[in-house]
């Protein structure tokens, strides 16, 4: 460490994209104070300070990796901005789950009371069934009757025939209702 005080900035960070471990220590020690210090503008926040400053590191490891020496920005400029838009974006995630309609929202005691045997923490567990709601619901909204039963019986392993046999239609009407469902899956978002 006593040896990266002597190389400038651009030279540390070098040594940081070669995977350097020292090097990425010393510049992460070296911006830490500025981490807490962008993340305490936010202590309004429903994000606890411990967390904004995780936020924010994840920020500075992406401004250590994504940093180009040759863009003419100092990395002490990039660095923060870098910090600042992490921060801004767990923000953003915390307020988005707000809008979440309260009637999909599972109750802690139900997801324990489902889950004894399971390694998945509460939170793990709460999360998972949250995102399952959410993705049922969507299905449901986005695909047809006929699509959703097509999806439902391809998850659980059935052919394109079995599909078709099960639903009295052809396996080409099977494929084209899957080359469906997958385009509109792509712009599923929850």
């Amino acid at each position: 460490m006593k040896a990266l005080e002597k190389l400038n900035e651009a030279d540390i960070l070098s040594l940081c994209k070669e995977g350097d471990n020292d090097a990425i220590t010393f510049i992460i020690t070296r911006y830490r104070a500025a981490v807490e210090a962008l993340a305490s503008k936010y202590s309004d926040s429903p994000i606890e300070r411990d967390d904004l400053i995780q936020e924010g590191m994840i920020g500075l490891l992406a401004a250590i990796k994504s940093f180009d020496c040759g863009k003419g920005t100092a990395f002490s400029t990039y660095c923060y901005t870098c910090i600042n838009n992490s921060l801004q974006t767990a923000l953003r995630k915390v307020s988005r789950r707000k809008d979440i309609p309260q009637g999909i929202v599972v109750s802690l005691e139900e997801i324990t009371v489902n889950n004894k045997n399971t390694a998945l923490s509460a939170e793990d567990s709460f999360l998972a069934k949250e995102s399952v709601s959410l993705l049922t619901q969507q299905l449901q909204t986005e695909l047809s009757k006929f699509e959703n039963s097509v999806l439902r019986l391809h998850m659980i392993g059935c052919s394109y025939s079995e599909i078709a046999r099960k639903l009295g239609k052809t396996p080409k009407a099977i494929d084209n209702a899957l080359q469906r469902i997958r385009k509109k899956l792509k712009v599923v978002s929850f």
